[in-house]
């Protein structure tokens, strides 16, 4: 129903593929979101949605890893649009920034609200016909080269075939609780600040940044700017969004990650020279922020770089 994300040396964070004929296509699972518009025709869907028919104005969603097949009654034309699961993830994230800390907080934001892995949305074929031109322009810049030329309008595209979709997906309804106050700022995987930042704060941040193998304690941060540790902690969190031993973590991971595509470097040097020196704990903090362990994260490298 789809084929894979990467296209030829290039790669695309979305972008959309047509497919026109009448052959069954075998049931696959992506690692990617899918969204499928019928243009023409029905199938019988088969896989984790069961059997379900879909006919011309419906869309298939599919998240990450979902297993689908489809088996047309006669002729039928469909367009897929691939999205990468970490750029959908980060547009939850700004979409919802009132109520989410983080990028690792907008992944389990996005797994409450988008509960259901399989949605067949009932657009109609009047809504489905006014996404002709667009699905057929992003289907046209999928194949053209270089990606970064057309990257701000296949953007466009994709946010408008998203805000026409948007209202037909079922989403849960999400509870403000103390655990996730509605006035976060979050930061990651950058930091949002739209207000001066005081200077101890600024000093503290070059601090960590610039020393992150220093196994700095917030008592010994505060002694650098002259504040006590509730006083910095403070200064810090309103400035950054985040502690200032969380903001080490941060940068701790961003600079293994660093390493570990531009150097030879074993993954215990890596971590001694960032500052971690417990294997285990580092690849903990690691996987929590990056989403993979070191050794994963070098190895999807390595791959990347020979396609």
């Amino acid at each position: 129903m789809s084929e894979p994300l990467r296209v030829g040396s290039d790669y695309w964070p979305v972008w959309a593929c047509t497919y026109a004929g009448s052959r069954p296509i075998g049931p696959a699972a992506l690692d990617c979101v899918r969204v499928i518009v019928i243009r023409s025709g029905s199938a019988l869907l088969v896989g984790e949605l069961g059997q379900r028919l879909v006919k011309t104005g419906d869309v298939v969603l599919l998240a990450a890893n979902v297993l689908c097949g489809s088996e047309p009654e006669g002729h039928i034309t469909l367009t897929t649009i691939h999205a990468d699961t970490d750029y959908v993830i980060d547009q939850v994230y700004w979409q919802h920034a009132g109520l989410v800390r983080d990028r690792l907080d907008a992944q389990d934001f996005a797994a409450t609200i988008y509960a259901e892995p399989a949605q067949v949305l009932s657009l109609g074929e009047r809504q489905a016909e006014a996404l002709t031109t667009w699905l057929d322009e992003m289907v046209a810049l999928s194949a053209e080269r270089p990606v970064a030329r057309y990257f701000f309008r296949m953007q466009a595209l994709w946010f408008s075939i998203a805000h026409v979709i948007a209202p037909f997906i079922k989403a849960s309804p999400v509870r403000i609780s103390a655990a996730r106050p509605s006035h976060v700022r979050p930061t990651l995987p950058r930091e949002r600040r739209f207000a001066p930042i005081r200077e101890e704060a600024r000093r503290v941040a070059e601090l960590l940044r610039t020393s992150p193998e220093r196994r700095w304690t917030l008592a010994a941060l505060a002694m650098e700017v002259h504040l006590s540790a509730a006083q910095l902690g403070r200064v810090f969190v309103d400035a950054f969004g985040k502690t200032p031993l969380a903001f080490l973590t941060m940068v701790r991971a961003e600079r293994l990650a660093r390493y570990l595509r531009e150097t030879d470097l074993t993954v215990t040097e890596a971590m001694w020279r960032v500052g971690w020196r417990s294997r285990s704990h580092g690849t903990e903090l690691f996987r929590q922020y990056v989403g993979l362990t070191p050794g994963a994260y070098r190895r999807r490298q390595g791959s990347c770089g020979r396609n």
